[in-house]
């Protein structure tokens, strides 16, 4: 039965076979629905019969939700959304806006599940990523030797921006297939390699990509110091495995890298879990302009990096969970800043190399408390026909909870 409380919003999956393939719920809630939003190609799906009033989604669509279903409380609204309305889909936003309470979900097999389907795949053993808002680029966190990927495309022009990546990051013998219209009457598949992709495809689309051979790139913190481009202000490999064991990341949370460098602790940060986020904090042009390449040849394209110097630079940025000074400990008001931001459980670490800089530390740690570390790191490197130590600078990291 449907429940009739006020306001109730129905969203109903739908896949390309459109009506013929909805269950008995999803196709009475729409039977008795007043109005239904979707995109064009969804309500275009409809049979006649269906009498609601169909109104497409306005463009931007986000800042327009709340006003349209509070302008139509009373009404019985039915939405349309792709598949499972919880995967990556417009279901997850509503319960978001409305509350639960006020959201009733009808999924349909989402695309993921049928692309796994028609391909094979364990679907618990395949990474997935929706490409329908992210950069192309961030598929290079995924790719490693033997992987087998689902992307969700935004559009025709997709799979030949993948195919481009997956050449540019050495995984030109990946095979591509893409699926389009998964579920309808108009289903294909299209394959081909990375190099040699030159395929024109449906705007519905679902990639799947067996990346095969190519260059493997650890996922746990401390990548190569080559991996990132640099003009030597990059935290090095063994120290930033250590920092970035400090500073912890959790699913979700946000942390302002003070001083970015190179970028590479909030790459890491970034690539430790893609819901990770970060805000780079740079003085230099050209070092902000580094830290973008490294972000998306890393895969963490959406790094957020702000070109401008520490306190004044902080002000107005989302409040971070976590903080890293790399850079900057000596300036006027630098520290207090960023502690200032933090709120209660927040972390902060910070690195020093410099006798000023473990000053500052020394007096934050008798203050406030936390912990001293000492980094003193020696590499193998040749003396002649022998190999002897080559010691880096230690570095001092102070962490502490607020």
């Amino acid at each position: 039965m449907r429940d009739e409380s006020p306001g109730l919003v129905t969203v109903v999956g739908i896949g390309a076979g459109g009506w013929s393939d909805l269950g008995r719920t999803g196709r009475s809630a729409l039977a008795e629905a007043e109005v239904i939003f979707g995109s064009s190609r969804q309500l275009e799906l409809l049979p006649p019969e269906i009498t609601a009033a169909r109104t497409r989604w306005p463009s931007p669509l986000l800042d327009a939700l709340p006003g349209l279903f509070d302008d139509r409380r009373d009404q019985r609204i039915c939405v349309l959304a792709s598949g499972d309305p919880m995967f990556h889909g417009i279901g997850a936003t509503l319960v978001r806006l409305l509350g639960p309470d006020r959201v009733r979900v009808e999924p349909h097999p989402s695309a993921a599940s049928l692309a796994a389907a028609r391909m094979g795949w364990p679907l618990a053993e395949t990474d997935l990523l929706s490409l329908v808002t992210a950069d192309a680029a961030a598929v290079r966190r995924l790719l490693n030797p033997g992987g087998r990927l689902l992307l969700l495309s935004r559009d025709a022009e997709t799979p030949a921006r993948i195919a481009a990546v997956l050449t540019e990051a050495g995984f030109g013998a990946a095979r591509l297939t893409v699926l389009e219209q998964l579920g309808g009457p108009g289903e294909r598949r299209v394959e081909g390699t990375a190099a040699g992709w030159s395929h024109e495809v449906d705007p519905l689309n679902v990639i799947a990509v067996d990346c095969g051979d190519g260059p493997a790139l650890g996922v746990v913190p401390g990548l190569p110091d080559d991996a990132y481009a640099s003009d030597g202000q990059l935290t090095k490999r063994e120290v930033r495995a250590v920092t970035l064991a400090l500073l912890a990341p959790v699913p979700g949370a946000l942390l302002w890298d003070v001083g970015g460098g190179s970028g590479s602790i909030g790459i890491e940060w970034m690539r430790s879990h893609p819901s990770c986020r970060a805000i780079t904090i740079e003085p230099d042009p050209a070092r902000c302009a580094t830290i973008r390449a490294n972000a998306h040849t890393l895969g963490v394209p959406s790094l957020h990096v702000v070109e401008g110097r520490a306190p004044a630079a902080l002000a107005g940025l989302p409040t971070p969970g976590t903080v890293f000074i790399g850079g900057g400990l000596t300036r006027d008001g630098v520290l207090d800043a960023c502690l200032a931001a933090l709120g209660p459980g927040g972390r902060l670490v910070a690195n020093a190399v410099t006798v000023e800089s473990e000053a500052v530390v020394a007096a934050a740690h008798a203050k406030l408390g936390g912990e001293l570390t000492r980094l003193s790191v020696s590499r193998g490197s040749p003396v002649g026909g022998f190999t002897g130590w080559r010691t880096m600078m230690p570095v001092t990291i102070w962490s502490v909870t607020v």
